[in-house]
């Protein structure tokens, strides 16, 4: 594996992991709720199961979900519901005691949300595509990796959505700028559920029978 390879590999999968998605959304709402170390355990899990994902895909999981595309759409209808709750989550008002209790949110959370989330899932089927014929002499050695640079990639561009989150709410600290954040990343939550709802045929299945 050479250099030309890895530069081709980051020109590829670094705008797919970067660009705002459900996953990257809701890093950047926890960075803002909950601050960098308290949001960890979500990008734990979201990275686990992404770990978990690069085996399932590379070693055979990508073929039987070829043949039933209907699993990614279904997983989809789960992710959509599941933002919503999210968005609920970080935009519902705190008690006055909760101001000593800050929030939290576990790896569980953070699973949850990578399992549901088919832009991950097409990100592992993308890059595996891509590039495990370019190294089909490797064969296992390929797919382990694959899934350790996705994984270093990964983990870097959620620290960073995590602390761009954590940065706005230092940024504007008054009242008005903190109640405007808590508006602002539900509604983007709100905005990618609906998006991802408007591209699932799923949901209206109801409209062409």
């Amino acid at each position: 594996m050479g250099m030309e390879f890895v530069l081709t590999w980051l020109a590829v999968m670094f705008p797919l992991i970067f660009s705002p998605g459900p996953a990257n959304i809701t890093f950047a709402a926890a960075g803002a709720n909950l601050g960098i170390r308290r949001s960890l355990p979500l990008l734990a899990g979201i990275d686990l199961v992404f770990i978990i994902e690069g085996f399932l895909v590379g070693f055979g999981l990508m073929a039987w979900l070829i043949h039933y595309p209907i699993a990614l759409r279904t997983l989809q209808v789960g992710g959509v519901i599941y933002l919503i709750y999210l968005a609920y989550h970080f935009a519902k008002p705190k008690p006055l005691q909760s101001r000593s209790e800050p929030p939290k949110i576990s790896i569980w959370n953070g699973m949850v949300i990578q399992i549901l989330n088919v832009k991950g899932w097409i990100i592992v089927f993308t890059m595996f595509s891509i590039f495990a014929p370019k190294l089909e002499h490797e064969s296992n050695t390929t797919i382990i990796t694959l899934i350790g640079m996705m994984t270093i990639l990964n983990l870097s561009t959620h620290l960073c959505w995590i602390a761009f989150g954590n940065a706005l709410t230092k940024f504007a600290s008054n009242a008005t700028s903190q109640r405007l954040q808590s508006v602002f990343f539900p509604l983007s939550l709100l905005s990618v559920a609906i998006w991802l709802a408007l591209d699932n045929p799923i949901f209206f299945i109801h409209q062409q029978q």
